[in-house]
């Protein structure tokens, strides 16, 4: 099986333009692809590897959403995670309007997993399954890393870029020169005024979002929970064993001597893992 294409389209939703990242016939089921947080974090940057996989069985979609990439950056943003978080949920709930997708699989990353549970909470009809991979969301303390991405623009430099890029994974040696390289690439793109502003409202400290074990008995859809052990963002067994105990259709898949990139660093075993369980076979 070959390589899917990807496309790069805008698409508007009211007042906001998403960035969108495609591959895929849309008469395909649908997987919306929701990427974490991070300076310079886009809906490619996580999902590009994955889109050329799936493109030829799925109607693929990353987009980067509202706040981050190329997409839309309100001049007076949200302040806090709570309010920013309903604001991307409400504008992907008119992205998939926008594209005509009744329904879709979630694969949420990080602070996408918190994204792909507001959508549930919010529309259940138009959620098929979920895919939480080192997913945000749960009660659990932010691993030890956390606090380099939240502050990365008190220092916003190559060298904090790669430093941040290298928690990202259980094994840096394994990448060789190229988290260095992504790091270089990456800084312009982060630095952006209208990025850094993003950020900044995104990590404010006021106005948290909750999403509480009533919550989690709420969503009836089966869902995958994939993190990595060594994640040193999102903590294994405080975030991953949680979501699987409270989560009533849960199944987990922990992989180890992998970091919070679970897609990136075990790509194949993830993306097999994805397959599976788009199939009803996992």
């Amino acid at each position: 099986m070959g390589e899917a294409a990807i496309t790069t389209t805008k698409v508007a939703v009211g007042e906001y333009e998403f960035q969108l990242h495609s591959a895929g016939d849309p008469s395909d089921p649908a997987v919306l692809f929701l990427h974490g947080s991070g300076p310079g974090a886009t809906g490619l940057s996580n999902w590009a590897a994955v889109l050329k996989d799936l493109g030829e069985e799925y109607y693929c979609l990353a987009p980067d959403v509202i706040g981050f990439g190329g997409s839309s950056h309100p001049e007076t943003p949200p302040q806090g995670l709570g309010p920013f978080t309903e604001l991307r949920v409400d504008t992907l709930i008119g992205l998939l309007d926008a594209l005509g997708v009744e329904k879709a699989t979630l694969v949420g990353n990080s602070m996408g997993g918190m994204f792909s549970l507001g959508l549930a909470q919010r529309v259940p009809e138009r959620v098929e399954r979920i895919v939480l991979m080192g997913s945000a969301g749960s009660p659990a303390k932010p691993g030890p890393a956390i606090r380099a991405l939240r502050n990365f623009y008190d220092d916003p430099t190559t060298e904090a870029m790669t430093a941040l890029l290298e928690a990202f994974v259980h094994d840096p040696a394994e990448f060789g020169g190229d988290l260095a390289k992504i790091a270089a690439e990456r800084v312009p793109q982060a630095t952006r005024p209208e990025v850094e502003r993003s950020h900044r409202a995104t990590f404010s400290g006021t106005n948290p979002w909750s999403f509480t074990v009533e919550d989690a008995a709420g969503i009836a859809q089966e869902v995958l929970v994939i993190h990595g052990r060594e994640d040193r963002f999102v903590p294994f067994v405080e975030a991953a064993v949680w979501f699987f105990e409270h989560l009533p259709n849960a199944r987990l898949y922990g992989i180890g001597k992998c970091g919070h990139w679970t897609q990136i660093e075990q790509h194949d075993r993830f993306v097999t893992a994805l397959r599976g369980f788009l199939t009803g076979a996992l």
